[in-house]
């Protein structure tokens, strides 16, 4: 009787297909057979999220917003100090036409031009520089939505390294580059019956174009770690083209540079090719994050102490026995 029915299709009814993986633990939950699954898809997993078109342009809206308030902020502060700042600004035309012999003064050319100058053009300089860190982070915040929740840890280097670098940028613009460009600039004329006739508008957008120019030249090693972070570059294709990016960067530093000549040009390139590397060492350790690869730290920071201490001996040999001495401006060392 039973093999009977179990001949005529009397036994159990056919078993109804199992779904595979995440389907079956997302059906047992719909049948109340257990806690919910964990995210198993990809994005999920990774934590990216979704945002719609309008949602980007409303999330762009108030970053730039936020961005606008703190530069505010910003300007505002400097604006309590803009006699101070001025004084500091001024210092590099002060010390090149004194230099040269020259009266240490600049000169107003119209009845605006110092209040353009003094109280407006220079608080907003020094309120981009001031208010950079905040400006970076809501940058950062207002790509990472778009990025895996692993990588979205780099938020602190980011914000710290955009920031440093563009500040860094700055000060090595105003004690080494500007310095030494006015000086050689102003020189042109000297002995040859020309007395300088520089004006407030003229000499701040000079410092301002140098300044604000190599701060962001200075970015490189920014620039170059996020589109290794978007996977756009990578340090191998880095180091192959390195040659292009080389010439890239002198064409750069001859647009930036204040003066034709050659020396000027190189004492830009020199510190944007050095950055340029440093952005290729930065992709290379986010490569080898990615591939679960560790860089032999120690080694190299026990060889980078032994070069220091090379150097400050070094330094230590030519200030005791050779008569030179650290000054606070370029060349630094003088004899």
């Amino acid at each position: 009787m039973d093999s009977s029915e179990e001949q005529m299709g009397g036994g159990n009814p056919p078993r109804p297909s199992v779904p595979a993986g995440g389907a079956l633990a997302r059906a047992r939950q719909r049948m109340g057979a257990g806690p919910p699954p964990p995210p198993t898809g990809g994005d999920e997993e990774e934590g990216m999220l979704r945002m719609s078109f309008l949602e980007h342009l409303e999330e762009l809206r108030k970053r730039i917003i936020s961005a606008l308030i703190g530069v505010g902020v910003a300007f505002c502060l400097s604006f309590l100090f803009c006699d101070q700042l001025w004084n500091i600004i001024t210092q590099p035309a002060v010390s090149a036409l004194k230099s040269l012999g020259y009266p240490p003064r600049l000169v107003q050319t119209t009845p605006m031009e110092t209040l353009n100058i003094i109280w407006f053009k220079l608080p907003l300089m020094c309120s981009l520089f001031l208010s950079s860190p905040w400006v970076v982070y809501q940058v950062w915040a207002f790509i990472s939505p778009g990025l895996y929740r692993k990588e979205r840890r780099w938020a602190v280097p980011f914000i710290v390294s955009s920031a440093g670098l563009f500040i860094l940028g700055g000060l090595f613009a105003y004690f080494v580059a500007f310095r030494f460009a006015l000086t050689f600039l102003l020189g042109m004329g000297y002995g040859k019956h020309v007395e300088p006739f520089v004006s407030v508008s003229a000499y701040f957008a000079m410092f301002g174009n140098v300044v604000l120019g190599i701060g962001l030249v200075f970015e490189l090693p920014v620039v170059i770690f996020f589109l290794t972070l978007l996977r756009i570059v990578s340090p191998a294709f880095l180091i192959k083209h390195s040659r292009y990016a080389i010439l890239f960067i002198f064409v750069l530093a001859a647009l930036v540079t204040p003066s034709p000549d050659a020396f000027n040009m190189m004492l830009f390139a020199m510190p944007m090719c050095l950055l340029f590397y440093l952005g290729v060492f930065a992709a290379y350790i986010l490569t080898l994050h990615r591939e679960n690869r560790r860089f032999p730290w120690k080694t190299t920071i026990i060889i980078v102490i032994a070069v220091l201490l090379l150097l400050g001996v070094g330094l230590y040999i030519a200030i005791t026995r050779h008569a030179i001495k650290v000054v606070p401006h370029w060349p630094f060392l003088l004899r």
